[in-house]
């Protein structure tokens, strides 16, 4: 008999675990907190290891179908424009890699993983409204609902809700909240064709400055334009101090995103002032995965930012939760009621490890990326010489 999973975050995670496991044979309900399933954000980079794992879910056609395609990444210096590094992508590095390199809107991918959980019904069950704030193990079962409210009953629980999770305190208990990193990150959309010619571009673009960076690249087919500034600020100083630092939907407007960043952006001011509408969001996150006990206990067990949230300075935070739906589904895909603890332990054992070295890697990019004084100086010579070898990451891409 199939085991009964529960899957608490219906997010990218959260429906990839439940694709995942319902293909092996699983039987999983995700208990999505918001009265509908739906994705906020913007943009989002696919490297070659998750659209490996989108391909494993048979979900690579589709959602190429919505993404796009960047010719190469290049890397400029955010004050003067000029070049510093490139590195072909398109057919070069799906040469390599055996996988694209994809850039989508988050909501397209959503969609996709959306449609396949619910083609695979009554497998899964999709339930919106379902907040958990409390988590209890009975005998062979866990009990997970809120208090006076519904309660929903299942062999497992996987908790794939988030940065701000409710279940990780069932798993890590006495776990400090989130920590602030003082970093914020403004973003913006904007049709391609609405753009200056001189601003439109295929690419993958980066523009290093001091404390700060910005990341532009195309989405939904290569018809907009996702532009992110990431900088060592809070927008709008001690407004936004009182804002809830687990909204990542904030408003913003050009005005305060100028003044936070000054003058150190000169390089990326067009783009900047060309973008119609902005958002904001402060930046959260844990130190690395220490071992798996970080990620399970007993029938409940972590996925994606629940388990290991990073800066999005490697952009691999929704990649590293579909690697985790994966590993999730080979270790308890095929698993009974009463082997889910250990298959649940055997998956945290496999993927901790990986996690926790990109959260460290995300987190040192973030200081590589906002140098100043002497290590910029150093950093712009290596990257100008070593080009393209700096750029990829081999143990990342062919993982």
């Amino acid at each position: 008999m199939p085991a009964r999973i529960l899957i608490a975050g219906g997010g990218i995670g959260g429906l990839a675990a439940a694709v995942a496991l319902a293909r092996r044979g699983q039987s999983v309900e995700v208990l999505e907190q918001a009265s509908a399933f739906a994705e906020v954000g913007a943009g989002i980079q696919l490297g070659p290891n998750v659209t490996r794992r989108l391909k494993a879910l048979d979900l690579l056609e589709a959602a190429s179908k919505l993404a796009a395609r960047p010719a190469a990444v290049a890397v400029r210096d955010a004050q003067d424009g000029s070049l510093l590094a490139r590195m072909p992508l398109a057919d070069a590095i799906e040469r390599k890699y055996g996988a694209p390199y994809l850039c989508m809107h988050r909501a397209d991918l959503h969609a996709v993983l959306l449609e396949a959980a619910r083609s695979l019904a009554p497998r899964v069950e999709l339930s919106t409204g379902a907040r958990i704030t409390q988590v209890a193990a009975r005998g062979d079962t866990v009990c997970a609902g809120a208090s006076g409210l519904r309660a929903w009953e299942g062999d497992g629980l996987v908790g794939a809700d988030g940065l701000w999770s409710l279940v990780r305190p069932h798993v890590v208990e006495g776990a400090p909240p989130p920590r602030a990193t003082g970093h914020t990150a403004w973003r913006a959309l904007a049709r391609i064709d609405a753009l200056p010619a001189a601003l439109r571009s295929n690419e993958v673009q980066v523009w290093l400055g001091e404390r700060l960076h910005a990341v532009a690249y195309p989405v939904r087919g290569g018809a907009w334009l996702n532009l992110v500034v990431l900088a060592e600020v809070q927008p709008g100083g001690a407004r936004a101090q009182k804002q809830d630092p687990a909204d990542w939907d904030q408003q913003a407007d050009l005005a305060a995103l100028l003044a936070a960043i000054g003058k150190r952006c000169d390089g990326v001011f067009p783009l900047i002032e060309a973008m119609p509408r902005w958002r904001a969001w402060q930046l959260n996150d844990r130190p690395p995965l220490a071992g798996p006990q970080d990620m399970v206990r007993e029938r409940v067990v972590l996925l994606g930012d629940a388990a290991h949230p990073m800066l999005p300075y490697l952009a691999q935070g929704a990649g590293m939760a579909i690697e985790d739906a994966l590993t999730l589904a080979e270790r308890a895909g095929d698993a009974t009621a009463a082997d889910l603890p250990a298959a649940f332990s055997r998956y945290a054992a496999a993927r901790w490890q990986r996690n926790a070295r990109v959260q460290a890697r995300a987190q040192r990019n973030g200081e590589v990326f906002h140098a100043s004084g002497a290590r910029r100086v150093a950093r712009d010579a290596a990257l100008r010489v070593l080009g393209a070898h700096l750029l990829d990451n081999p143990w990342l891409y062919g993982g």
